[in-house]
């Protein structure tokens, strides 16, 4: 059976507003976000975001766990990557030209590779302007999990103008990594009342992944199984032979238009302000620089 994420009613503006307003606002600031490098930019939708996350009036301890990935993923990959190679930035962040910090070289023996680091206030700047980009991106959308009515998944879609097959397939989509959870879940009970000792695996990282084989099998081939249940189930019901419809309607009130006008706004803004004024361009603030006395 396919289950969700962690949703409940709470009562608050962000419920109450019609689920295809919410996705075009998203959507909107997303696309608004991707077009700038300017650290000030990306600081104000940092801010809108958060106060989208706020009245969604979600608490730490079920969001628990999604914020420990999310700040791991961010401060580690993506802020020492970026510090690092300075990859995915623009050509002075990438050249290592401009204020240098701390420059080293090392060649590796027996294969003749030079590793050459060179750490730059740019790359700085720049890996500080990408953990705000991604953290911006997740604390628009960490609040869909929880705070999106399951059963609005579909009809929200198709009511957006995709077609039926595209709408029902996002919404597998939005109920996989839940539904396998549970599986995996409920796998591990089976395999510890039958004496199996997660906690007292040892040895290397491939003798490891081979004694996990009595979780990984079965949670695969559930998986498998349950994909090709809901496949004959929407044969069953001659899915794709005609329009479905869909048991839940959807309708636009006053604040909703006013939420989509918002978002419109702020996407063309974005737009123009970028290919028309050609502002939004690599930031390094003079702060910084006199912070490392240049």
């Amino acid at each position: 059976m396919l289950i969700s994420w962690r949703y409940r009613e709470r009562n608050t503006l962000i419920q109450k507003l019609d689920p295809r307003a919410r996705w075009i606002f998203l959507l909107a600031v997303m696309f608004s976000v991707i077009q700038f490098w300017d650290l000030r930019f990306l600081l104000f939708f940092f801010g809108l975001s958060l106060l989208y996350y706020l009245l969604a009036r979600l608490t730490w301890k079920e969001t628990r766990r999604v914020w420990t990935f999310v700040l791991i993923l961010v401060v580690v990959i993506i802020g020492i990557n970026t510090v690092i190679t300075g990859r995915g930035g623009p050509t002075e962040v990438l050249r290592g030209a401009g204020h240098v910090l701390w420059e080293a070289q090392w060649r590796v023996p027996g294969v003749g590779w030079t590793i050459h680091l060179i750490f730059t206030v740019e790359k700085i700047v720049f890996a500080l302007t990408q953990m705000i980009r991604m953290l911006t991106f997740a604390v628009l959308f960490i609040p869909v999990a929880f705070t999106f009515n399951p059963n609005h998944y579909g009809v929200t879609f198709r009511r957006l103008g995709l077609p039926d097959k595209v709408a029902f397939s996002m919404d597998l989509a939005f109920r996989f990594v839940p539904t396998l959870a549970r599986d995996f879940s409920l796998t591990l009970d089976a395999q510890r009342a039958r004496g199996y000792e997660v906690e007292k695996l040892s040895g290397g990282l491939i003798a490891q992944i081979r004694k996990m084989a009595p979780l990984i099998v079965p949670v695969t081939i559930n998986a498998i199984v349950g994909a090709e249940d809901v496949v004959n189930a929407m044969d069953l019901r001659c899915f794709g032979l005609r329009p479905r419809t869909w048991l839940q309607e959807l309708r636009y009130t006053p604040r909703d238009y006013a939420l989509i006008m918002f978002s419109a706004l702020l996407l063309v803004g974005s737009i123009l302000i970028r290919t028309l004024w050609r502002v939004g361009d690599f930031w390094v603030p003079e702060v910084v620089l006199r912070l490392f006395g240049f």
